[in-house]
């Protein structure tokens, strides 16, 4: 009895455990939603990997170029927040050493320049929850550049059937980066076992931003893409903006910093300074919003719940599962909008095979339905973008794009996440290469060269066991999307 009584109780502290740590208020400053503002001086990026019919590839990729770019010319401020900053890569595919490369320009930059003040915020997973060292961390520290790994134990727990054991029993473990002994599933520096057990609670910083002194003003860059070798040739998309929006990237970051028990102090003085300019005059009409969190999938369910007869709904993302978000599609193809969805086929990432869940369980709701989906071609790479573009039958072009994929994880307050949210004219730069943008990876194969995308039947699963497999996987938190 007595046995069965304290079983009863340690599943009942459990339970209790989890239910604060799924419900608990969120750190100041977290699901931030940024006043629409004016949008100045914006510069749409892209990287696209091309297929060609005879096994040659083309790739196209401008954001990491251009963060380079501007990490040159900074004179007094770097921030930047990328979820993965490391050389992981499969084997046997030439990829770009971008983890080398950004590391080697905020060197550069800070040796030209002593005073250059740069902070660089990532994410425990990049250490495997410190159970190993990163070199790119430890020469940028070596050098005098702050760098904050992520805090994530904040944060609400996004998969509580584990989380629950790991705060009760793991969570005062620490870890030791030179006490490794079990292979590393991320890199090749052997990892502890409390690095395994924190790895289950599938939660990130899953941001990917950059600010910069850019002349007198400040110029942000919203993307996601990762400064990761594996992630190197995936097509990716960023938005490079200037105006008084970028101080709202900086006060979503102050609170990341704050979080992780990290000096703010260097942010507070730009946003004390840069926040008493009066902004740059931009484009009548083009603006801009700076959303973390939450904040975006109510910006996707606002934009998604307003298209009707007339208008056209593009979504390219890598994953989908998010059931408010799949509803309202299906809400937007009955009211007669037109809607055109390109999906990663989750066939495989970084050299391992995946299942295919959730986004083939998703495209066969849409595809019954009658809206319009096609895989991405890849060849190892992912479709990586999370681009939502609303195209009014009157009115500007809404976009939605930055980190965040449209999943629980990634919208539901679970995962750190930013995106930017912009109204800009159908004839404007920036809307017209996002159109060029889809309607190439839309471009169907096999018969074009390039061979960008294929149809629905290509991937197509339609096992009811997965599905609701899916559906179990997307509510609980037991997946990794």
């Amino acid at each position: 009895m007595t046995l069965k009584l304290l079983i009863s109780l340690a599943l009942l502290a459990l339970a209790g455990i989890g239910l604060y740590h799924t419900h608990k208020s969120l750190p100041p400053g977290i699901s931030y939603r940024g006043p629409i503002a004016p949008l100045i001086d914006p510069v749409l990026l892209s990287d696209i990997t091309q297929h060609h019919a005879d096994g040659s590839e083309t790739r196209h990729h401008e954001i990491f170029d251009e963060v380079f770019r501007l990490v040159g010319q900074a004179e007094r401020f770097v921030l930047l927040d990328m979820f993965l900053f490391n050389s992981t890569k499969p084997e046997g595919v030439a990829h770009r050493p971008l983890a080398e490369q950004l590391t080697d320009t905020l060197l550069a930059r800070k040796k030209a320049r002593p005073d250059l003040k740069i902070i660089v915020i990532s994410d425990p997973l990049n250490t495997m929850y410190g159970g190993t060292a990163s070199p790119w961390f430890e020469a940028l520290r070596k050098a005098g550049i702050t760098v904050v790994e992520t805090s994530l134990t904040p944060l609400r727990d996004s998969n509580p059937a584990w989380s629950a054991i790991w705060r009760a029993c793991c969570q005062w473990l620490g870890n030791n980066p030179r006490g490794g002994w079990l292979d590393n599933a991320l890199g090749n520096h052997p990892v502890t076992l409390r690095s395994y057990l924190a790895l289950p609670n599938f939660k990130a910083n899953h941001r990917k931003l950059l600010v910069v002194d850019d002349g007198p003003e400040l110029r942000a860059v919203v993307t996601s893409a990762n400064p990761h070798d594996g992630s190197s040739r995936h097509s990716n998309l960023g938005l490079s903006f200037a105006g008084p929006a970028v101080m709202d990237v900086l006060k979503s970051e102050r609170a990341v910093l704050a979080m992780s028990g990290a000096d703010t102090s260097i942010i507070d003085a730009r946003i004390d300074h840069h926040g008493k300019k009066k902004p740059a005059n931009g484009n009548p009409g083009d603006l801009v919003a700076v959303l973390t969190e939450s904040a975006i999938r109510d910006a996707a369910l606002t934009m998604i719940q307003s298209a009707g007869t007339g208008d056209r709904l593009d979504l390219a993302v890598f994953y989908l599962s998010h059931r408010k978000v799949v509803e309202a599609l299906l809400a937007a193809k009955a009211r007669g909008a037109e809607l055109r969805v390109l999906l990663d086929a989750n066939n495989e990432a970084f050299g391992h095979d995946k299942s295919g869940i959730p986004n083939r369980q998703v495209a066969m709701e849409l595809h019954k339905a009658g809206v319009p989906v096609r895989w991405c071609y890849t060849r190892g790479e992912q479709c990586h973008s999370k681009l939502l573009t609303l195209t009014p039958e009157k009115g500007n072009t809404r976009i939605l794009l930055g980190s965040a994929n449209f999943t629980r994880r990634n919208l539901d307050d679970l995962n750190l996440e930013t995106n930017v949210w912009i109204s800009v004219a159908e004839a404007s730069p920036v809307a017209q290469k996002a159109a060029r943008f889809f309607d190439l990876q839309w471009q169907l194969g096999p018969d074009n060269d390039p061979v960008m995308s294929l149809p629905y039947e290509a991937w197509a699963d339609e096992s009811r066991l997965r599905y609701w497999r899916y559906r179990i996987m997307e509510a609980s938190g037991l997946s990794t999307f």
